[in-house]
């Protein structure tokens, strides 16, 4: 079993979905971080008399745990599907999952994730 890390534009999140939705990836975790990319120069700016730090990055965070055998497709739908070709697109990152468990049945390894082709 693998976890993927996903950071991607928060514009691309939609898009991500449905296309892993597509692939029958159908289950995971995300959430919103922030970030900062290469671009080292502190910025601020000014939006309705308040001032603002924009030096950081707004980005979506995927989790996702999926069999070895659905990984090259899972990593390849987000390189795909996630591009924009600029820029701050973000990164993938790729882990080993020692054992998981489906806590409603005690199921543990492969049985315990979706998606059981």
């Amino acid at each position: 079993m693998k976890k993927i890390e996903a950071i991607i534009r928060t514009s691309k999140y939609e898009e991500v979905k449905n296309a892993l939705h597509e692939i029958d990836i159908d289950f995971f975790t995300w959430w919103d971080v922030t970030g900062q990319g290469n671009d080292k120069k502190h910025k601020t700016e000014i939006y309705r008399g308040t001032v603002r730090d924009t030096s950081f990055i707004s980005r979506r965070c995927l989790s996702i745990v999926v069999r070895d055998i659905n990984l090259q497709k899972t990593v390849d739908c987000l390189l795909k599907i996630a591009s924009t070709g600029d820029v701050g697109d973000g990164k993938i990152f790729v882990y080993n999952v020692e054992q998981s468990y489906r806590i409603r049945t005690g199921e543990c390894g492969d049985d315990s994730l979706y998606n059981k082709d």
